[in-house]
C-alpha cells in the first residue's frame, strides 16, 4: 500500500504512539536469523518507506544492494575466503574510519561490554580467538538470514549525507520490526569493501557505508537473548531555560 505522506493516522493516537515507541524500542542487533523467505515485495515495502527519512536539500544520498540465494552465498564465500586467510586479510583496511582511532572512556567501556556479553552467552572465553574469529566470521553469512542489504554513497557526498544516511538506516530497521522482521547493521563489511564492489559490480564512484542482515530472528539461539544497556535521557541530556541549566 502506498504511503500518503499527509493522510491521518490509520490508529488512535495512543495506539499511535506505543506502535512507533515499541518499532524503535524492539530494534536489536539480530545475531542468528531462521531460513524463511522474505518475499521481494516486502523488501521494496520496507526500503519504500524509508525513502521518506530525512534528508538534506532532499538530497537522498543512498543506494541500496540486495542479495539474497546464490548471489549471496557467492559474496559470503568470498569474503569467507580471504576473512579465514590472515595473509591476505590482515593489511586490509576499512572503507572509512567508522570507529576512533584511540578508544576512550566511557565508549571502549560500552564496547567491552558488550562484546563480553555475548560472548559470555555463547561461553566464548576470553583468549579464544578461533571462537571468537568464528564468531565474527559469522558476519559476513549475514548471520544466516536470507537477505543480505549492501548500502553505498556517492563519494562526492560529505559528511552531512552520512546523517541523511544514518537515519535511512534507522528508518529500514524500524520498518523491519512494523513487518515482525529484525536486522543487523553490519560496520564488519568495510574492511571487504573491494571484494564487495567486485562481486556486485559496484562502481568504484561508490564507497561501501555497511551491510545489513533482514530476516526473522531464531528465537531459540542464545545470542539472541542479548539486550543491550542504554544511558538513560538524564545522562545526556541539558535542558536551557531561563539561562539555567538542568538535567531531567
Amino acid at each position: 500500500m502506498k504511503m500518503n505522506r499527509l493522510s491521518k493516522p490509520p490508529v488512535s493516537s495512543e495506539v499511535l504512539s506505543q506502535t512507533v515507541d515499541w518499532a524503535i524500542a524492539s530494534r536489536r542487533s539480530i545475531r542468528a536469523f531462521l531460513p524463511t523467505p522474505v518475499p521481494r515485495e516486502e523488501i521494496e515495502s520496507i526500503l519504500d518507506i524509508a525513502r521518506f527519512c530525512a534528508t538534506g536539500v532532499n538530497m537522498q544520498p543512498w543506494r541500496v544492494h540486495v542479495v539474497t540465494g546464490e548471489a549471496k552465498t557467492r559474496l559470503s564465500c568470498a569474503i569467507a575466503e580471504i576473512d579465514n586467510n590472515p595473509s591476505l586479510s590482515n593489511n586490509l583496511e576499512d572503507a572509512y574510519e567508522y570507529y576512533p582511532r584511540e578508544w576512550t572512556s566511557p565508549y571502549v567501556d560500552r564496547r567491552r561490554k558488550v562484546g563480553w556479553e555475548l560472548y559470555g552467552l555463547l561461553g566464548i572465553a576470553k583468549g579464544d580467538k578461533q571462537r571468537m574469529h568464528a564468531q565474527h566470521g559469522r558476519n559476513y553469512h549475514f548471520f544466516d538470514a536470507p537477505v543480505g542489504l549492501i548500502f553505498t554513497i556517492d563519494r562526492v557526498l560529505k559528511e552531512g549525507s552520512l546523517l541523511d544516511y544514518g537515519m535511512f538506516l534507522q528508518a529500514v530497521m524500524v520498518a523491519a520490526r512494523g513487518r515482525k522482521l529484525h536486522t543487523c547493521p553490519q560496520a564488519a563489511f568495510l574492511k571487504y569493501h573491494h571484494v564487495i564492489s567486485e562481486a556486485l559490480a559496484i562502481p568504484s564512484d561508490q564507497m561501501l557505508v555497511c551491510g545489513m542482515s533482514l530476516g526473522y530472528a531464531d528465537e531459540t539461539s542464545i545470542e539472541n537473548t542479548l539486550v543491550t544497556d542504554r544511558e538513560p535521557v538524564s545522562a545526556f541530556t541539558t535542558f536551557h531555560h531561563n539561562n539555567k541549566e538542568t538535567t531531567p
